[in-house]
């Protein structure tokens, strides 16, 4: 399914972030992070009163990603091991890739019943359950990683958020943004609005409905499930991430057209869920360590999916022969005239959705207010310039 099996990046991975979980921890316990000696451990999953200074304790963080998959299931890998350095050892993760326990779409499931103490997915495969879960990871025409860690760590939305996941007996986070992602891999070119009309793509969230109000139905798959079904013609099209990600499933040599910029995810956030009662058990120390390591998580990976994008673009253009297209004019001016409508609509079903939907439109606008007058100009210059030269 891909080019070359997922590179083995654990030990790179492991010594960066015991370097940056070692340097955090300094600084945790400058604000009160306690440790004590390692012991006897909690098995995964056997309850939830692991007294504060009985030795370490083992969480299980099941996942919505293949094993070993760069990006995303690096963001998961490295919560684990600096919630294990922040905590000196007393509070450890054990990680299992889709489909080791769980499915990728039943990690939800898994941590709400106690059958595993945490997943690290994306927030909006859970719109069946509530749709205001969609805002904690991406709706179409909506804010990008800067913006959304605007509102979710000072715009009240983290409030919210949890709010809505204690109605399932979770407490969630962010710990990972892939940033803009792109609009999706094709087997035939897009060239207006028709050519939307019966195709079958894979596209969770509220991206999926702009797709079903084009005229094309949307499907959602699991990552370790989306080649096969583009290989045997079950989808036309897919979206999954950007290019560092897309190279690694190979969907290029399945659907050779490229489209970007993607209208349904600006700022893709990722989420940790932990099960209520785990978190409710932990001391507060430990309850600080996580919160300060998935805010590591999530500010590097931004700067992580640029670095690694712009290098994975360079070999599906240059080596793999991909072709770059933009949606045509008449797919962006209905995108447009809809997208709004959509998420409003989405919003309708309960008051906590339609009040997660009010604060998230209030942080969208005021940032668009912002972009205006600041990186919106600044980068039509810079362009401009570079363009020019």
């Amino acid at each position: 399914m891909t080019d070359k099996p997922y590179p083995d990046r654990r030990a790179l991975l492991t010594g960066a972030a015991i370097g940056l979980g070692a340097a955090a921890g300094a600084a945790g316990s400058a604000i009160g992070v306690v440790t004590a000696a390692t012991g006897s451990r909690a098995e995964p999953g056997s309850g939830y009163a692991a007294a504060r200074g009985s030795g370490s304790r083992e969480l299980t963080m099941v996942t919505s990603w293949p094993k070993n998959f760069p990006g995303l299931g690096d963001m998961a890998e490295r919560l684990a091991v600096m919630i294990r350095e922040l905590t000196r050892g007393e509070l450890t993760v054990k990680l299992y890739a889709a489909g080791e326990l769980v499915g990728a779409l039943e990690v939800f499931d898994a941590v709400q019943n106690g059958g595993a103490d945490m997943y690290h997915a994306a927030e909006y495969y859970w719109q069946g359950k509530s749709p205001g879960f969609n805002f904690f990871t991406a709706v179409p025409l909506g804010m990008t990683a800067a913006e959304i860690m605007a509102w979710v760590d000072f715009g009240g939305g983290q409030q919210l958020w949890e709010e809505l996941s204690r109605q399932f007996n979770i407490v969630a986070f962010h710990a990972g943004n892939t940033g803009h992602q792109m609009g999706g891999w094709f087997k035939r070119e897009i060239n207006s609005l028709d050519d939307f009309r019966g195709l079958k793509m894979r596209i969770p969230g509220l991206g999926g409905e702009i797709v079903r109000a084009l005229g094309g139905s949307a499907i959602t798959l699991g990552g370790p499930q989306i080649y096969q079904a583009l290989e045997s013609g079950a989808i036309d099209a897919t979206e999954w991430v950007g290019p560092w990600n897309d190279l690694q499933f190979g969907f290029h040599r399945e659907a050779p057209f490229y489209y970007g910029p993607g209208f349904h995810e600006p700022g893709a956030a990722l989420g940790v869920g932990i099960n209520a009662g785990v978190w409710d058990s932990l001391p507060v120390e430990h309850q600080q360590a996580i919160r300060a390591a998935c805010r590591a998580v999530n500010h590097l990976s931004i700067g992580e999916f640029i670095h690694e994008n712009v290098k994975a673009l360079d070999i599906l253009v240059n080596e793999h022969g991909v072709k770059l297209r933009s949606f045509p004019d008449d797919v962006w001016a209905q995108i447009v005239r809809i997208a709004d409508n959509v998420v409003e609509a989405s919003a309708q079903g309960d008051p906590l959705t339609r009040r997660i939907f009010e604060s998230y439109r209030v942080a969208r606008n005021g940032a668009m207010r912002w972009q205006r007058i600041s990186e919106l100009p600044y980068m039509q210059r810079r362009d401009a310039l570079l363009t020019a030269g």
